[in-house]
């Protein structure tokens, strides 16, 4: 996923300037992208530009700078949709934006789409749960300073137990999303 994404999927929804979506991206967007900068938003509106996915009206301000205000061409708008509704690949962290970046933009796909998305996401975090939930965490030590044993051992117990409710979570949220959107169980993996 890259930030052009995201800027296209805004000024579908609404045009507007690059000061507005780097302020989105300050507030509403803020966890779908980390420390965007306002000039990693113009160079991006201006490669999109010459790419022919974007383009912009000035608009006249009395007594201010003219602004310009961005919208997206028929070719953008297919760029868009082909990301947003073609495959995904869950990442190795759940915790990576890209999907709840693409759950943002759930108001241009099919709750059909949605639902494979989702599908998608679930089904490949409920392998991760049945491979790596209780695998073998055991340390075989052997620092070359100081090092307590024993605080290391239980911090990891800590954070295993931390990320495995974490991952729970997260499946049991999009599961209760999935249904709620589509009134309709998860399918048994390999039936859709």
């Amino acid at each position: 996923m890259k930030l052009e994404h995201i800027l296209l999927g805004v000024l579908l929804e609404h045009p507007s300037t690059g000061y507005d979506l780097k302020k989105f991206l300050d507030n509403r967007g803020r966890f779908m992208r980390s420390n965007t900068q306002m000039s990693q938003v113009y160079r991006s509106l201006g490669l999109m530009e010459s790419q022919g996915l974007v383009t912009h009206t000035v608009e006249r301000r009395p007594g201010a700078q003219d602004a310009k205000k961005y919208s997206v061409t028929d070719k953008g708008a297919a760029v868009f949709l082909d990301w947003l509704t073609g495959p995904y690949s869950p990442p190795t962290r759940f915790q990576d934006p890209e999907l709840n970046v693409r759950l943002s933009f759930a108001g241009f796909m099919g709750r059909d789409q949605l639902g494979a998305l989702l599908d998608v996401e679930i089904h490949h975090r409920q392998d991760e749960i049945r491979r790596y939930r209780d695998r073998d965490r055991h340390e075989d030590w052997h620092p070359s300073i100081p090092f307590d044993e024993e605080l290391a051992e239980s911090v990891k117990e800590w954070l295993h137990l931390k990320g495995s409710a974490a991952m729970d979570a997260h499946v049991a949220a999009l599961t209760e999303l999935r249904e709620e959107i589509l009134g309709l169980p998860l399918p048994m993996k390999g039936t859709r």
